[in-house]
C-alpha cells in the first residue's frame, strides 16, 4: 500500500553509527479519544474507516515509510481487536525496511495514558515522531528533522517541534475549512519558537491575554490566526517522560502544549516548522473528512492517491478527477460528473447522475438516481428515484426505491431506509440505540459495559448479533430499520458546522449580521483581533504614514490571496454563487476593505485561474476566460455597483497584462468585449476610461491602442443612438 519510498535522505545524521543504533521511530495513535465521529465508530474504529475507499491509516503508514521511518509503534484502544487483525493481514506486516507494531490497551482514556504506557514498554530510543492514525501527508521530513536535531545540540530543553500550515479560517464562522476552531498562535519569527498557542480564543470579547513577560522577553512577536495545527510533532524522549510525570497531561494540546508554554520553571521549549508546498491535514470531523476526501480526489496529496496507493491498473483516473475501477458497470444513460470516485463492482443503473462524490465496491445502484457531494461505502443498495446530498452512507445499507437523503445525514452500518422516506437534515441512524448519557469529546469511542454503550463484538458487523429492532420500523417508514439518534440540546450548531454538508445560507447570513453587530461594538471599544501581524510595544505604535501604506499594501494583498482561494474553492467544489458572495463579503469585513477591492480581487482570481488552466494558443486562452466569465460572471457583478468600479477592472486588467499575466495583453480588446457582452462593462465605463487615457503619457496607451477599433465601434453605436432619439 506504500507510495514509492523516498525517505533515506529525512534520516538526518552526522553520526553513521548513532544512525545505526537509533532508527527514525513513529508512535502512531490508532485511538482518537473523542466521540465525534459517532454512530460509526461505535462499530469500527476511526482510522479503519475509508478515506476516498482506502482505510485512513494507510495513508499515514504510508507517508512514515515514504519520509524514513522504519519502526512505528501503532497504540490501540477502542476496537483494539479489529486494528490489530487489520494490521496483520495487511502489506504492512511484511514490509522490509519498515515494521508496524501493535501495542493494546483496554483501560485508557487519553492520549496522556497513551504515551505512558508506551514510555513504561521502553521502545522508545531516540527522537521520534507523533501523530494519529487519521492524518494524511505528504511533506518531507528532512528539514523539520534537522531543525530539531540542530536545536537540540544548542538547547536541550528543545523537545518538540510542532508541523504547522498557513490556512485563514472563515471569518464568517471563525473554522477553519478543515472545520476546526480558530486557532491563535504566538510564535517568534526569527527562532520560530511557540509562546502561545489558544484554540478556543474568547473571540467575541475581541482580545485575547497574552502574558506581559511573553513580549519583555522576546524582541519579536507574531501573533497568528491563520496558521493550522497539522498534528504531526517531532519529539524528544523527555515528552514521554514529561506525560509520565505529570498525569493532569491528557489532551496533547489543551493540557500538554499549553502546561509547557506556561511553566516557567523547567524552562522546557517548543518550535514550530511551517510548510508551504506540501499537504498536511488531520480528519478531525465529517467536515474535514469532506474537506481531505476532496483534496486527494484532487491530488493535493500525491503521491498518496488512490490510483498509486491501489494501482494504476486497479483503478483508472479520467478527464475532470474522476476515477473508475476497472470492473464498474455503468448504463449508458447514466452520468457520473467530476471529481467523483467509483469503485470495484460497482452497477449503476439508468439515468443515475453522480457528481463530486465518492462511491465504493460492489454497490448496486439503481436507475433516475441522483447522488451529489456524498460518500457511499461498500456493498451499498441504493434502489430506484432515490436521492442523496451530502450524506455519509455505510457498509452495507439499503435505500429503498424514492428515499430522500437530506444534506448532512449519516447512515451507520445495514441501515435500512423505508420506501420513499425523507430522513431529515443532519440526521444520525444507526442500528444500536442512541447512549442514554451524553458523553464528553474527551470519552473513548465505547464506554466500559455499564455504560450502555459497551464495544461492538466484531461478529455483530458480520450479522451474527442484531439489535431487537422490531419497534423502529416507524423511524425510518415502512421497511425501514434502524434508530435516528436525538441532537442533544445545545448541540444543534454543532452538527451544521462539524457536517460535510455545505453551510446553510441563513445560518451564514445570520452568523455575518452577528458578526456586523460584534465588530461594531468592538470598533466603538477599539478591540479588534485583525489579520496576523507582529505585536508591538506602545513605544512602537506611532509609525509614520509610510509604514501605514505599507500595511495597507500588506493587508491588500493577503486579501487579494484570500479572495482567490476562496474562489478556486468555489470551483472545485462547484460551491453556488450565492455562497461565494457571502463569503467574499466577509473576508471585506474581516480586511476593512470596499466593494471595488472585492471586485478586483474576483476579476484578477478568474484571470489568474484562465492562465493556469491548460491552453496551447491564444483562442485557447481567450476560451478559458469565456468558460470563467460566463461562469461566474454574477459573481463579479454583484460586487460591480457603478461606473467607477467597473473603471477599476479595466485598470486592474491592465495592470495584469504588463506584470502577472502577460499572455493576456495581445487579448486585452478581445477580453474587454467579452466583458462588455456578458454585461460586467457598462458602455459608459468603457468609453469614460478611454476618454481619462488620451490625457496620458504614451507608454500608459499601450492598451487604449490595441482596444481602438472597439472603442471606435462603441462611439458609432452610442452615435446611431442618439441620432435614433432625435
Amino acid at each position: 500500500m506504500g507510495a514509492q519510498k523516498k525517505g533515506a535522505t529525512a534520516r538526518v545524521s552526522e553520526d553513521p553509527e548513532e544512525l545505526a543504533r537509533h532508527p527514525l521511530q513513529a508512535i502512531l495513535l490508532a485511538d482518537s479519544f473523542t466521540t465525534k465521529f459517532r454512530p460509526i465508530t461505535l462499530e469500527r474504529p476511526k482510522v479503519l474507516l475509508p478515506l476516498v475507499n482506502i482505510p485512513m491509516i494507510n495513508y499515514t503508514l504510508a507517508w512514515l515509510e515514504s519520509a524514513g521511518v522504519e519502526e512505528v509503534f501503532v497504540f490501540c484502544c477502542a476496537h483494539s481487536k479489529q486494528v490489530i487483525d487489520y494490521l496483520e493481514s495487511s502489506e504492512w506486516s511484511s514490509q522490509p525496511n519498515f515494521s508496524v507494531t501493535t501495542i493494546e490497551s483496554h483501560n485508557s482514556i487519553s492520549a496522556g495514558d497513551a504515551l505512558r504506557l508506551i514510555y513504561e514498554r521502553n521502545v522508545i530510543h531516540g527522537d521520534f515522531v507523533l501523530i494519529s492514525g487519521d492524518t494524511v501527508s505528504n511533506m518531507s521530513l528532512t528539514q523539520a528533522l534537522q531543525e530539531h536535531k540542530d536545536r537540540r545540540k544548542k538547547d536541550a530543553n528543545a523537545i518538540m517541534t510542532m508541523v504547522v500550515k498557513q490556512s485563514k479560517p472563515s471569518p464568517i464562522t471563525q473554522q477553519s475549512r478543515l472545520g476546526t476552531d480558530e486557532l491563535f498562535m504566538a510564535i517568534n519569527p526569527v527562532t520560530k519558537q511557540l509562546l502561545y498557542y489558544e484554540d478556543k480564543a474568547e473571540y467575541s470579547k475581541g482580545f485575547i491575554s497574552l502574558d506581559k513577560t511573553l513580549i519583555a522577553d522576546n524582541p519579536s512577536v507574531i501573533l497568528h490566526n491563520d496558521k493550522q495545527d497539522c498534528y504531526i510533532d517531532i519529539c524528544s524522549q523527555e515528552v514521554l517522560s514529561l506525560f509520565t510525570d505529570n498525569f493532569d497531561y491528557q489532551h496533547l494540546r489543551r493540557h500538554f502544549v499549553k502546561g509547557l508554554l506556561v511553566d516557567d520553571i523547567m524552562g522546557y521549549k517548543i518550535f514550530t516548522h511551517e510548510i508551504h508546498s506540501s499537504y498536511a491535514a488531520r480528519i478531525d470531523n465529517f467536515r474535514s473528512y469532506d474537506t481531505i476526501s476532496k483534496d486527494i480526489i484532487q491530488r493535493w496529496t500525491y503521491p498518496f492517491v488512490p490510483d498509486v496507493l491501489c494501482g494504476s491498473s486497479a483503478i483508472k483516473v479520467e478527464r475532470q478527477g474522476t476515477y473508475r475501477a476497472s470492473d464498474v458497470t455503468l448504463s449508458r444513460s447514466a452520468q457520473f460528473g467530476s471529481f467523483t470516485f467509483i469503485g470495484q463492482g460497482t452497477k449503476i443503473g439508468n439515468d443515475t447522475k453522480i457528481s463530486h462524490s465518492v462511491i465504493g465496491e460492489r454497490c448496486t445502484i439503481g436507475s433516475n438516481v441522483t447522488i451529489e457531494g456524498s460518500y457511499i461505502w461498500n456493498n451499498v443498495t441504493i434502489e430506484d428515484g432515490c436521492q442523496l446530498r451530502n450524506a455519509i452512507v455505510c457498509d452495507g445499507v439499503i435505500l429503498k426505491s424514492g428515499a430522500v437523503l437530506q444534506p448532512g445525514v449519516i447512515l451507520s452500518f445495514k441501515v435500512v431506509v423505508g420506501q420513499q422516506f425523507v430522513v431529515p437534515a443532519y440526521s444520525k441512524v444507526s442500528l444500536l440505540q442512541q447512549p442514554t448519557q451524553q458523553d464528553s469529546d474527551e470519552e473513548l469511542e465505547y464506554a466500559d459495559s455499564t455504560s450502555g454503550t459497551g464495544e461492538l463484538r466484531s461478529d455483530k458487523l458480520n450479522g451474527d448479533i442484531a439489535p431487537d429492532l422490531s419497534e423502529t420500523a416507524s423511524e425510518l417508514g415502512t421497511g425501514g430499520v434502524g434508530y435516528i439518534w436525538t441532537v442533544f440540546e445545545g448541540a444543534y450548531d454543532e452538527e451544521w458546522r462539524h457536517s460535510v454538508a455545505p453551510i446553510p445560507t441563513d445560518k451564514l447570513v445570520k452568523l455575518m449580521l452577528d458578526k456586523d453587530e460584534d465588530e461594531e461594538l468592538l470598533t466603538q471599544d477599539g478591540n479588534v483581533i485583525s489579520a496576523s501581524r507582529e505585536l508591538k510595544t506602545d513605544s512602537d505604535g506611532n509609525g509614520s504614514e509610510d509604514d501605514g501604506n505599507e500595511d495597507s499594501r500588506d493587508d491588500y494583498v493577503s486579501f487579494e490571496k484570500e479572495v482567490e482561494a476562496t474562489f478556486l474553492r468555489a470551483v472545485h467544489e462547484n460551491v453556488k454563487v450565492d455562497l461565494a458572495v457571502l463569503e467574499v463579503n466577509a473576508l471585506r469585513l474581516s480586511y476593512n476593505m470596499a466593494s471595488v477591492d472585492c471586485g478586483g480581487a474576483i476579476f484578477y482570481s478568474m484571470m489568474k485561474l484562465a492562465v493556469e488552466s491548460p491552453h496551447n494558443s491564444a483562442s485557447e486562452l481567450h476560451r478559458n476566460a469565456a468558460d470563467i466569465v460566463t461562469t461566474w460572471q454574477k459573481l463579479l457583478k454583484s460586487f460591480l455597483h457603478d461606473i467607477d468600479e467597473e473603471i477599476e477592472v479595466i485598470l486592474k486588467f491592465e495592470e495584469m497584462c504588463l506584470e502577472s499575466a502577460k499572455e493576456f495583453a495581445a487579448l486585452f480588446p478581445q477580453i474587454l468585449h467579452l466583458l462588455y457582452d456578458k454585461e460586467i462593462l457598462q458602455e459608459d465605463a468603457i468609453l469614460r476610461w478611454a476618454d481619462e487615457k488620451e490625457g496620458a503619457d504614451e507608454s500608459d496607451k499601450v492598451f487604449l491602442k490595441r482596444s481602438e477599433k472597439f472603442i471606435q465601434w462603441l462611439r458609432e453605436a452610442e452615435e446611431e443612438e442618439d441620432d435614433e432619439d432625435e
